[in-house]
């Protein structure tokens, strides 16, 4: 009996965060919140650069100030419990009718794509946005072309006519996304593996985003056989996987020599040798023997991954992720398909170098989710 609980996925929103410090070590307490952001939240695009303004509304000393753009899938909700998690974690404390205090980190969330949210906690765009030029200028510097939701005017034209005419020091110091800490050089092709909803392609996107890589995505939306295979395997097993077979072939060569790999990552939610592990599960005797030998034909004319990531998902969860993206022809099938298909993967993982595998068990993560999780599984596929 299927009991894992089938949520809605959000999607991918672009968020602005300013950040403050005026206590202590204020660089270093900004570069930990942008750790945390980046472990916790979302995904950095940007780091404005850092600017010194006065303490405002309070008497304190100087803060140092910036603006990070991220991309990230939770709700504002949840965003705005995160945002205050960090904060607690680093010092910061919260106390209610004290008015402005100093701290040694503040984040406001100013914009959360093109919403306007009102919330218990959360008011977006920032009430306060456009009356402060430390938020405005660093605001500026990384998106000139950024419209206030609700006041319909761009950033330019909020700094001309903001009343907040308040000097701020340019600061040489330089902010580092974590994201350069995680080295992919080693690999200039990557292939993300797994079972039918295992997240393959998730994953694939991801990483493609996060590391500005060449992304192949298998084009099974336009195999024609797919459905009726899943309505009659015994009939349309063999044409499915010759026009699988065929495609895959056709776009990773198309793909793939486009690009110098001694230059270009490149990053495909699928190896080519998954057309013999479906075959041997889907076809008969006398039929894969034939597929078998065309196979490895077209094969040992493609270029072969650096790494070869296989995402290991127990079946339970992978009927519920298949269950999840509502694809009607998927809907039908048996448990017993993917643990044969499991099978077939564990055989071909016994033949790959170790140096150049990486086997994740998924099973308890969600990352497309939780992004603590979707930070393990990286720092698991770029450890040597």
């Amino acid at each position: 009996m299927l009991n894992v609980k089938i949520t809605a996925i959000e999607p991918e929103k672009h968020i602005y965060l300013s950040l403050g410090s005026n206590t202590g070590d204020r660089l270093s307490h900004l570069q930990q919140a942008v750790q945390a952001i980046f472990e916790e939240v979302g995904s950095i695009l940007k780091i404005s650069t850092v600017y010194e303004s006065p303490a405002m509304g309070f008497d304190g000393d100087p803060f140092l100030n910036c603006v990070v753009l991220i991309t990230s899938t939770y709700t504002p909700r949840q965003l705005i419990q995160k945002v205050l998690k960090i904060e607690a974690k680093q010092g910061r404390v919260r106390q209610k009718g004290k008015g402005y205090m100093s701290r040694p980190i503040d984040i406001d969330i100013l914009s959360i794509d093109k919403l306007e949210v009102s919330l218990d906690v959360l008011t977006v765009p920032h009430p306060q946005l456009h009356n402060r030029r430390f938020v405005l200028q660093p605001l500026a510097d990384i998106d000139a072309e950024w419209v206030h939701p609700r006041l319909q005017k761009d950033v330019n034209t909020l700094l001309a006519e903001t009343e907040d005419k308040t000097a701020l020091g340019k600061q040489a110091a330089i902010l580092k996304n974590p994201i350069d800490s995680y080295d992919l050089s080693p690999y200039n092709y990557i292939a993300i593996e797994g079972n039918i909803g295992a997240g393959k392609t998730s994953l694939a996107t991801k990483l493609a985003t996060d590391f500005n890589a060449k992304l192949i995505l298998e084009r099974f939306k336009d195999n024609p056989f797919l459905p009726k295979f899943y309505k009659d395997q015994q009939r349309y097993a063999f044409p499915l996987e010759m026009s699988f077979l065929a495609d895959r072939y056709q776009q990773l060569l198309d793909d793939i020599t486009q690009f110098d790999l001694f230059k270009d990552c490149v990053i495909s939610d699928y190896d080519a040798y998954k057309s013999l592990i479906f075959a041997q599960v889907t076809l008969q005797h006398e039929e894969y023997n034939l597929y078998k030998k065309l196979f490895h034909l077209m094969h040992k004319e493609l270029p072969k991954p650096d790494v070869y990531v296989y995402l290991y998902q127990n079946t339970e969860r992978l009927l519920a992720n298949i269950m999840k993206r509502g694809r009607k022809y998927e809907q039908s099938i048996p448990e017993t398909y993917l643990q044969q298909l499991h099978t077939g993967y564990l055989e071909f993982i016994k033949t790959v170098p170790k140096e150049k595998l990486k086997v994740i068990d998924i099973s308890e993560m969600d990352f497309i989710k939780r992004r603590t999780d979707y930070v393990r599984l990286l720092k698991t596929i770029v450890e040597k």
